[in-house]
């Protein structure tokens, strides 16, 4: 962004943040408050820059009652010098007034400047995930973020940094858990970078930056897809990670992170899958386990597994994701066996009777079925319902 478009972006901004602070705080200044005394409030940056706070805006009265007065947009000290001669150390020093001041639209505009500074200069970036090492939130997030949004994160050097502060344990949690959220914007990792993150998704010691890792593959995984169709690799380590992780968190969301993309599930991933749905100890699992094997290439083989799982279930709510999953997996082909497990366990059979009439109408979509479905079991939450 050139400093003439920023500056108009900037105009805009601080006009919106003016009429707000108007409507909710009113006119507050007093009339004895001198300009003055306000620009002695606000302290330099390192580089002379007076970055922080709005100005342009002078201070008056009281206003009448009678009349509406909004207040002239200004914009803050020294922000068109320092974007006309800016510097990563420049943006820094900014950045750290505007954190200081609370000054979140300044930051959030100083954050996307530093994204474009670093445009696709490795060693801009490689400087910024340095300082993110020491950094505490929310200078952490502002550098790292910046880091994600520019080019330069596509760069081998620059991932490989940003991967190493993630397995650094020596680094407090937050920063490694933002370091592996800024490798989810890379358009594909090599079998060597998921090894990694599997490491760092299984670590017991690792708390959050395990579950962001865990994402983090699911998210570059769906990128990786709708680019080119690969899914294998990254669904390999995560079904791995689901069946293994002892973190409930973890193994729920490597079951769920296909979901983005929904790739079709083929028999390679059938054993641990069955494995995960009739053992896991955690309800949740199990039932995300049922919704992972109802978008397979192999509907009737999924539809044996579903039937042995459901005989060796007894939570009511995992047989009812079995039950309704299964429709997903085969659509029309699952009613016989709906059938019989109606029939070992009576609380479904309203659901057959209904899913039945419902393909009997000419309904096919899975979709369509399920807004037409009536729900009988205190087991799906709101969001995301059917998971």
């Amino acid at each position: 962004m050139n400093s003439k478009k920023s500056g108009v972006v900037l105009l805009g901004v601080v006009l919106v943040a003016s009429v707000v602070a108007l409507l909710t705080r009113g006119l507050s200044a007093s009339s004895n408050e001198s300009a003055p005394a306000a620009s002695a409030a606000r302290p330099p940056t390192s580089s002379g820059v007076m970055v922080g706070m709005p100005s342009g805006v002078p201070p008056s009265a009281e206003p009448t009652p009678a009349v509406e007065q909004l207040p002239m947009p200004g914009c803050w000290d020294g922000l068109r010098a320092l974007d006309k001669e800016t510097s990563l150390d420049a943006l820094r020093a900014a950045l750290g007034v505007a954190v200081g001041h609370r000054d979140n639209l300044l930051a959030t505009y100083l954050q996307e400047r530093l994204t474009e500074l670093v445009g696709q200069d490795a060693g801009r970036a490689l400087q910024v995930i340095e300082w993110a090492k020491q950094a505490s939130p929310p200078e952490l997030g502002l550098y790292l973020e910046a880091v994600k949004a520019a080019p330069a994160v596509h760069d081998a050097k620059v991932s490989a940094a940003l991967l190493g502060m993630g397995e650094d344990k020596s680094l407090p949690t937050q920063n490694r858990s933002a370091a592996l959220d800024a490798l989810e914007t890379q358009r594909r990792l090599s079998p060597g970078d998921l090894a990694r993150l599997k490491a760092v998704a299984l670590d017991e010691t690792a708390d959050s930056t395990a579950w962001v890792a865990t994402r983090t593959m699911g998210r570059v995984m769906k990128e990786d897809f709708e680019r080119t169709g690969t899914h294998a690799p990254y669904w390999k380590e995560l079904l791995s990670i689901a069946g293994t992780s002892d973190d409930m968190a973890v193994r729920l969301l490597a079951l769920e992170m296909p979901s983005y993309s929904d790739p079709l599930i083929g028999p390679e991933s059938f054993d641990e899958l069955e494995h995960i749905l009739t053992t896991d100890r955690e309800r949740d699992v199990r039932e995300m386990a049922a919704f992972r094997l109802g978008v397979t290439r192999e509907p009737e083989q999924a539809l044996k597994i579903y039937e042995a799982a459901f005989d060796k279930e007894h939570d009511v709510c995992v047989r009812w994701a079995i039950f309704r999953f299964a429709v997903r997996a085969a659509g029309e082909g699952a009613l016989p066996m709906l059938a019989r497990l109606a029939a070992k366990d009576p609380r479904f059979q309203r659901d057959y009777t209904e899913f039945q009439q419902l393909y009997a109408s000419g309904t096919v979509d899975f979709a369509r079925i399920w807004l037409g479905k009536g729900e009988h079991h205190a087991c799906l939450v709101e969001e995301g319902a059917p998971h």
